[in-house]
């Protein structure tokens, strides 16, 4: 009797263990992708604050010395902003 139920415990153990095991496996699986992907964001978003201090320096360059083909260029870029849409 006390053989099978150290078996029956024993048992239970190893599959905790596989089942544990397996779960973080997915989950270290998961993270990585989380991190790859905030990774990314984070350059896209690195990307965007960069151009739009850009688009203020030219702009502000603008007011202090006008410039006709500058102010052209800055609306058509204005005209053309996307708007921002949050992925999925």
């Amino acid at each position: 009797m006390t053989n099978l139920v150290l078996t029956f415990v024993l048992g239970a153990l190893i599959f905790l263990d596989v089942f544990f095991a397996v779960r973080t496996i997915f989950q270290n699986i998961s993270l990585h992708t989380l991190q790859y992907q905030a990774a990314q964001d984070q350059f896209e978003l690195n990307n965007i604050q960069q151009t739009e201090a850009l688009a203020r320096d030219v702009s502000d360059f603008n007011n202090k010395k006008p410039n006709p083909e500058l102010t052209r260029i800055l609306q058509t870029a204005q005209a053309q902003q996307p708007t921002t849409t949050k992925k999925p």
